[in-house]
């Protein structure tokens, strides 16, 4: 599992003890790897939709879903453009949107938000300005996202959380991540 992902496992937990007992309905997970997020979710009582590059990922998630009954659909797309033509009751994207050109990232996260329902939830976990562990980075092709970048674009939405974190990396190098958990106010 790529070291981002594992350092969003916080994040992964919050989503699923803190929030998701009380949601019901349609969740998407955009960028879902392995899916840990997707099945807890689905095990919960949510009907989840999961995205990700990655074949093999994608084929693991639908086994999983396949063996255990769950309700989800996995998709294997291209996220730097992929456009969402349905709406959720929480969109969620854990570790993926860094990983984006920040173009591409700031247009999908508006995507992301404008899919919520109204009263709806959604979480965001990036990298942010303060990480110096960038071995995993070309700076052209990825978004390091400024320290309140994330929350700034949940302006007008009602902020249930917003946690920074930082995580120690190879080389006494850091990794700080923000999540922000928001709902969606009406218009």
């Amino acid at each position: 599992m790529p070291e981002a992902i594992q350092d969003g496992h916080a994040s992964v937990k919050m989503f699923t003890t803190d929030i998701t007992p009380s949601r019901r309905g349609r969740m998407l997970d955009f960028g879902c790897g392995l899916g840990n997020l997707a099945v807890a979710a689905a095990e919960r009582g949510c009907s989840v939709v999961a995205l990700d590059a990655s074949h093999t990922a994608i084929e693991h998630l639908r086994r999983v879903a396949s063996d255990r009954a769950l309700s989800i659909e996995a998709y294997e797309a291209e996220l730097d453009d992929y456009e969402l033509r349905e709406d959720f009751d929480a969109v969620v994207s854990i570790g993926l949107l860094m990983f984006l050109d920040c173009r591409a990232a700031f247009r999908q996260l508006s995507s992301l938000q404008s899919r919520v329902r109204v009263g709806g939830i959604a979480v965001v976990n990036v990298l942010v300005e303060g990480t110096t562990y960038l071995d995993m980075f070309d700076p052209k092709a990825h978004c390091l996202f400024a320290r309140n970048e994330v929350r700034r674009r949940f302006a007008g939405w009602n902020i249930l959380r917003c946690d920074y974190q930082d995580f120690e990396a190879p080389n006494q190098t850091v990794k700080s991540f923000v999540t922000v958990v928001a709902q969606k106010a009406p218009a």
